[in-house]
């Protein structure tokens, strides 16, 4: 049966029209560098204190809308979930195996392009993905999980010198469980003894507000350089996906 995407498209050329968005948005991207952009106003240091000053109000307020909706997704219900068999490098693991010692798991699922190629928007996604010692000791764990065979998550893990917990849930029914469709997905489970549950899972943009470079290009005069993006005229600005 062939998967289709809510554009009515079928999900394998979904996959495929990705990646070669991803492609040709890296060729834009250093196009887009080596142009020479329009610059902001320049102004006296009091008037550029005063325009920062009234984004700061703004900034402030989106703070406090953020916390608010951590609060409420501290206080969402959660569902049972079963326990999955992935196969590792070593052998197998469960998933509640991936939990260790700690309550609360992460795990990113790394969209499956294909034997010939791996993900841009994945691989650039667990690029980003640190300091796993200190999120530990804070009590949640993490782990990836593609539907990848564990030989091409092999590959990729050497190719990028990645160390982090990275398995394959093929011949399960993790992902569809998870309502993933193969796509990328990032979900929560908080564990009571050996009893799994999901208490939170995001897609999208939800995942997209993670990443340490987004976040840092949403903070220089450019921006992330995405058509998407409400920016003056004469900023540099390439198609999302080519």
């Amino acid at each position: 049966m062939t998967r289709r995407t809510s554009g009515g498209i079928s999900h394998e050329a979904a996959q495929g029209l990705f990646v070669a968005r991803n492609a040709a948005y890296s060729v834009g991207m250093n196009q887009a560098r080596e142009a020479t952009p329009a610059l902001p106003p320049v102004v006296s240091a009091a008037a550029w204190q005063r325009s920062r000053d009234e984004l700061m109000v703004l900034e402030k307020a989106a703070t406090r809308s953020l916390d608010a909706l951590a609060a409420r997704r501290r206080r969402l219900p959660m569902a049972r979930f079963s326990d999955y068999t992935f196969t590792t490098a070593t052998g197998t693991t469960t998933l509640r195996a991936l939990f260790g010692d700690n309550r609360q798991l992460a795990v990113y699922q790394f969209m499956d392009v294909g034997a010939d190629g791996f993900c841009p928007g994945c691989t650039h996604f667990t690029r980003n993905v640190t300091d796993l010692a200190t999120l530990a000791e804070a009590g949640l764990s993490w782990a990836t999980v593609s539907e990848m065979p564990i030989g091409q998550i092999e590959r990729l893990m050497e190719r990028e010198g990645w160390t982090l917990p990275f398995v394959s849930s093929r011949g399960t029914t993790f992902y569809r469980d998870c309502g993933g469709d193969g796509g990328f997905m990032l979900s929560v489970f908080l564990r009571d003894g050996d009893d799994i549950y999901r208490t939170y899972s995001t897609v999208s943009r939800g995942v997209d507000r993670l990443l340490f470079v987004n976040n840092m290009l949403d903070l220089a005069p450019y921006g992330r350089q995405e058509d998407w993006e409400d920016s003056p005229a004469g900023w540099p600005q390439q198609p999302t996906y080519g």
